[in-house]
């Protein structure tokens, strides 16, 4: 009698790298930005299905972001976004202004779906068509960069180039 073995068969695809048509620019991204916010990401609003699957791409798990300062636009007092909440830092390390994405967004989709569970983050948000906001749409862009403090400098650049609307929520 032949013993069975499971054979495991693995299939490869090239991965795609993230590319962009034109250079990255922190004064264009802070221009199309409907909404520019101070955040905290405080807890998931949907945990991930499976915690020890995750993606480079869009989560189903959503992080719900507590908003701090509006610095311009009219997003909802509470944002919920595609992403996970992690336990480490991951600031980015370019000098600001930033004109490039943090360290967790170099490699996969283009975007950062991790963020550290209480730590503040700059967001640039765009609506969708289903008038929901996002920051997957500035591709190797900053939109959800983790902050030092409130007087972080890729924070107060932001604040001079967009002082349009400059409100702070109770």
């Amino acid at each position: 009698m032949r013993a069975l073995i499971p054979a495991v068969l693995a299939f490869t695809t090239p991965a795609l790298a993230c590319s962009i048509a034109e250079p990255i620019s922190n004064v264009r991204m802070v221009k199309l930005a409907d909404a520019i916010v101070r955040a905290t990401a405080s807890e998931y609003a949907f945990p991930p299905a499976n915690p020890n699957i995750w993606t480079t791409g869009v989560p189903d798990s959503r992080v719900r972001f507590k908003i701090a300062e509006t610095i311009r636009g009219s997003p909802p007092a509470e944002l919920t976004l595609p992403g996970y909440l992690v336990d480490r830092d991951d600031s980015n390390d370019q000098a600001s202004p930033c004109n490039f994405v943090r360290p967790g967004g170099r490699a996969g989709s283009c975007f950062v779906n991790s963020h550290r569970s209480g730590a503040q983050f700059l967001l640039f948000l765009k609506k969708t068509g289903s008038g929901e906001f996002t920051v997957n749409w500035y591709a190797l862009g900053p939109v959800n960069e983790q902050l030092h403090s409130a007087n972080d400098p890729w924070l107060l650049w932001a604040r001079g180039r967009a002082p349009q609307d400059s409100t702070k929520p109770n």
